[in-house]
């Protein structure tokens, strides 16, 4: 492989990654969704979709926040009955913060809005380019330094 790929993809990445391009996208996702769901609290949902039920320590690095920044936006998002705090059964002490029914069904329905975006997105690439890149993506995630 050439060099020049690897940068190219280097390249993408970080447009992909920067903070700015997923609030943007966050934005997106979440116009309309209520008051309670923006693209400060998705990482949030989308973070306890991926894990399950996770304390605001264990969950903030996952979502790229600090442990105060996961609690203030999983108080907006329990006040709106879509995160409910339990009790730690490994730790008396601590709560884990797991999706309601209503939290959960907010999740579907914002994956299924990502999901429409990038089926417009690809919408006019050829079909089997399209099913190309995806499993040549899924490939690179599951076997590199993503993994």
């Amino acid at each position: 492989m050439e060099t020049n790929t690897g940068r190219e993809i280097a390249d993408a990445l970080g447009v992909l990654l920067k903070r700015s391009t997923r609030i943007e996208l966050h934005r997106a996702l979440t116009a309309g969704m209520g008051e309670a769901v923006d693209e400060l609290t998705y990482p949030v949902l989308s973070g306890l979709a991926r894990t399950g039920p996770l304390s605001a320590a264990e969950l903030a690095p996952d979502v790229g926040l600090d442990r105060s920044g996961v609690t203030r936006r999983a108080s907006r998002l329990e006040a709106a009955g879509l995160v409910r705090r339990e009790p730690d059964p490994s730790d008396k002490r601590a709560t884990l913060l797991t999706l309601t029914d209503e939290g959960e069904r907010t999740v579907e329905v914002l994956r299924r809005r990502l999901a429409d975006h990038i089926t417009a997105v690809l919408s006019s690439w050829p079909p089997a380019e399209a099913a190309a890149f995806a499993a040549h993506l899924r490939r690179f995630v599951a076997s590199g330094i993503f993994a």
